[in-house]
C-alpha cells in the first residue's frame, strides 16, 4: 500500500503524468524517515528539513505538519513490521507542456513505507569498504533533491567494486559519501564536514554528533583530507538505515591498521539509546 495525491492504493495501481516535472525534469524533492518499534523517529526534525527543501525550490507545501503526521501513521499501521523506512516525495506537479521554467502546479505528492533491517552490532564490527572519488555534483547538496544523477552512478561505481560506499572530496576536502555523511575520529576529537552547500546535513548525522558528545569526544566541524583520514584512529559513516558505520578499508588501504577504535561502540550503543527515547 502507498499514497498518492490524497488515496492510499495498491503500489502496482500507482501512476503519475507523463507530464509530471519529476518524471520529466526530477524537479523535486524527498525525505526519508525512519521507523522504530512502530515510532515514526524524530517526525518534527525530518517535517522541518523536508520543508528547508521545498523552501529551496520554490514548492508550497502541500500540507501542515498535522496533516503529515496524520497520513505517515496511517501508511505506517498498513505494514506488520515494526521497523520501517518511509519515503516521501514531492514534485512540482504536471504541467501541459514540457518546458524548463514553471508556473505554479499543484504538487504531486508520493508516499512508500519498506522494512527497515539495521545492521547488528556484531555485523558492523566486521568493518567495511569504501572507495574516494572526487565530488562532481552540484554545489547545493544541502537541498534533498530527487536529482541523484551523480549519486547514482557513484552508487553503481561502489556496487561494480563490491564496497560499500563511495566518499567523495572537493578540492582536496572531504565532503561526504555518496549517500551517507563521513566522520574521523583522531586523538579523541571526532572530525565532520561542517554544515552548508556542499552536503546534506542528515538527522542521522546529528544523532552521530550528539551521541560523540556522551562518549566524551571532542567535536570538530571542519574540512579534512585524504591524508587526514589516512592517519585517523577511525572513519565512519552515518544515513538513517546504516546508523554509524565504521569503514576500516579505503582505497585498499586500511584505516589505523584494520581496527575499529574502542570509541565507535560507545556511539554504537549511545545511538541505539537514542532510537528508543
Amino acid at each position: 500500500m502507498v499514497y498518492l495525491n490524497g488515496h492510499f492504493i495498491a503500489k502496482n495501481k500507482a501512476s503519475i503524468s507523463v507530464m509530471d516535472r519529476g518524471f520529466l525534469f526530477g524537479d523535486g524533492v524527498y525525505e526519508v524517515i525512519p521507523v522504530y518499534q512502530g515510532k515514526i523517529f524524530r517526525l518534527t526534525e525530518h517535517l522541518q528539513r523536508l520543508q528547508n527543501s521545498l523552501d529551496s525550490i520554490q514548492i508550497t507545501n502541500p500540507y501542515t505538519s498535522k496533516k503529515w503526521k496524520e497520513i505517515l501513521t496511517k501508511l505506517n499501521h498498513f505494514s506488520s513490521e515494526s521497523d520501517q523506512s518511509l519515503y516521501l516525495q514531492i514534485t512540482r506537479g504536471a504541467d501541459t507542456q514540457r518546458k524548463h521554467n514553471f508556473d505554479i502546479l499543484t504538487p504531486t505528492v508520493y508516499i512508500e513505507a519498506n522494512p527497515l533491517i539495521a545492521k547488528t552490532k556484531s555485523q558492523l564490527e566486521v568493518g567495511f569498504s569504501a572507495i574516494t572519488r572526487k565530488d562532481i555534483r552540484w554545489h547545493r547538496c544541502d537541498i534533498k533533491s530527487t536529482s541523484l544523477l551523480a549519486n547514482i552512478l557513484y552508487a553503481q561505481e561502489a556496487k561494480q567494486h563490491q564496497v560499500e560506499e563511495v566518499i567523495l572530496s572537493r578540492n582536496n576536502e572531504i565532503t561526504e559519501g555518496a549517500t551517507s555523511n563521513v566522520f574521523i575520529l583522531k586523538d579523541n576529537t571526532l572530525f565532520t564536514h561542517p554544515t552548508g552547500p556542499n552536503i546534506l546535513s542528515g538527522i542521522t548525522r546529528d544523532l552521530v554528533i550528539s551521541s560523540a558528545k556522551a562518549c566524551k569526544l571532542q567535536l570538530q566541524k571542519t574540512p579534512f583530507s585524504l591524508k587526514d583520514i589516512q592517519h585517523a584512529d577511525g572513519l565512519w559513516i552515518s544515513s538513517s538505515t546504516r546508523e554509524i558505520m565504521p569503514i576500516t578499508l579505503l582505497d585498499g588501504q586500511p584505516i589505523n591498521q584494520g581496527k575499529i577504535h574502542p570509541a565507535w561502540s560507545c556511539m554504537y550503543n549511545h545511538y541505539q539509546q537514542l532510537k528508543n527515547d
